[in-house]
């Protein structure tokens, strides 16, 4: 368990990091979050095939990222859509801490997970803390930002039953950044994208390089610590990227109300340290 936190807060610090990226980003989120996704695809590719033909993978894990790929295109533009209308210390806490919550419910309910009493006490401080950095949102904000955390409760527990099929599924993260590749590019080009898909990658590609590297390290340090803990240990765990987003946007954007983001901030750290004594 001690391997699996370690996992879940080195993913939350870069997870923080590329979702300020996208907040901060001129121009249309949802294209800047797809081309991201696109990369993130395309360095994956060769890695998937290269792994299916050295060490073969389950037709299940296949099924569970074309599920979870699906789930990411509500969720990379609804993602898209709360950072343009609402502030990233609202929606990143509000996205990620429920969708943290709606996680643990899932594990325990479709993947046998088991919560301990300290567990359950962390998640509940952290879930608390969150809350109390939703107030003051503005109303179809916070919607948004909870359909986001919908999204990120569904696909959480899909991709641990995925990265779950086979003892060395590790590689499993391919499957999934190439299935979200495949499906919002898909998506974007049947809704009329496709000029403003090639203007973003002529102007970010770099970036969205970069981006896309981080995020599939993220989400494979996350894979990795399903494996090893219950999801809702790993997701609430994970959650610690919204002390960083407090302090992002304050200190960064500008971001009002910030005595009590930053409280409420630290009331999700006390639920972390819950966690974490827990671990056992």
């Amino acid at each position: 368990m001690l391997l699996a936190t370690f996992l879940a807060l080195g993913a939350a610090v870069i997870h923080a990091g590329w979702n300020f990226v996208a907040k901060a980003a001129d121009g249309d989120r949802h294209m800047v979050l797809w081309a991201q996704f696109l990369m993130a695809g395309l360095l994956c590719l060769p890695l998937a095939v290269g792994n299916h033909v050295l060490f073969g993978m389950p037709g299940k894990a296949y099924l569970f990222a074309a599920m979870s790929g699906l789930v990411h295109i509500p969720y990379v533009v609804l993602l898209a859509k709360a950072y343009t209308v609402g502030d990233f210390s609202v929606s990143y806490p509000i996205a990620r801490g429920g969708g943290a919550a709606l996680a643990a419910v899932g594990g325990v309910l479709f993947l046998s997970d088991h919560l301990t009493g300290w567990h359950v006490a962390g998640i509940s401080v952290v879930i608390a803390g969150l809350g109390l950095l939703a107030l003051g949102g503005a109303r179809p904000h916070v919607l948004i930002a909870l359909a986001v955390a919908l999204t990120v409760g569904v696909y959480s527990v899909l991709d641990a039953a995925g990265s779950r099929t086979k003892p060395d599924t590790i590689a499993y993260v391919f499957l999934t950044m190439i299935a979200t590749a495949t499906t919002n590019t898909t998506y974007a080009l049947a809704t009329g994208r496709g000029a403003e898909m090639v203007a973003v990658l002529r102007r970010r590609w770099k970036t969205s390089l970069f981006t896309g590297v981080a995020s599939t390290v993220t989400y494979g340090m996350v894979v990795v610590a399903f494996r090893l803990a219950p999801v809702g240990y790993v997701t609430a765990l994970r959650e610690c990227s919204v002390v960083l987003a407090a302090l992002a946007g304050w200190r960064l954007l500008g971001e009002g109300d910030h005595r009590r983001r930053l409280a409420a901030a630290g009331l999700v750290a006390g639920g972390i340290l819950l966690l974490v004594l827990g671990r056992g």
